[in-house]
């Protein structure tokens, strides 16, 4: 998929003001400083496209992207940011769930995951919430530029395993780059099957 235009259009914490169309949404989260705005970045090929920050934690707000003028990237809050406040966390809690449950539009989210780190305890927690609510998602492993291409391979075949520890079969699973650019064609050309089938009603 050749990416064209890509265009932020929208930002906001209540899903009912998400634009009101029958385009495909991909949706990207994870924990806070997992690089999801560098990817984002990359994908598109727009440098300033997502902000990305030092400071994790900045994603309040779904963000919506336009690309193509045919479907949306959705920028979503990073999850397990322990700095904030109880009442600020369950305001996010409830607004990142209001939206994976309950925008039609959303097509598949992608679940970011730093491939330097173990299983996170949070993260398997959001995974098996995913897969009780019937959620589709894919993994996506970033920063994979700050491993060895053997020591790559075998976090994420540890991973995998520990996944497979609960579950019957792995959704799809990536490995990507912010910096230069590796799981760019996986991950676009995913999207652009997944675009080719109708939104779920």
């Amino acid at each position: 998929m050749i990416i064209n235009t890509a265009r932020f259009e929208i930002s906001n914490s209540d899903v009912a003001k998400c634009p009101q169309t029958t385009r495909h949404e991909y949706a990207f989260i994870g924990r806070s400083n997992v690089g999801k705005s560098s990817l984002i970045n990359m994908l598109t090929g727009r440098k300033g496209l997502a902000m990305t920050s030092a400071t994790p934690g900045k994603t309040m707000l779904i963000n919506h992207f336009l690309i193509n003028d045919s479907w949306y990237i959705v920028d979503l809050p990073g999850y397990g940011y322990a700095r904030r406040g109880k009442e600020s966390r369950d305001q996010l809690r409830a607004m990142i769930e209001s939206y994976i449950l309950h925008r039609a539009q959303m097509t598949n989210l992608f679940v970011l995951v730093d491939i330097r780190h173990e299983p996170q305890k949070i993260d398997l927690e959001f995974m098996a919430w995913l897969g009780e609510n019937g959620v589709p998602f894919s993994i996506v492993f970033t920063k994979a530029d700050k491993l060895g291409p053997e020591a790559g391979r075998k976090k994420v075949a540890d991973y995998c395993a520990r996944l497979l520890e609960d579950w019957e079969a792995l959704p799809p699973v990536f490995v990507t780059s912010g910096e230069d650019g590796r799981g760019r064609d996986e991950l676009l050309n995913y999207i652009e099957e997944l675009n080719r089938l109708p939104l779920q009603e």
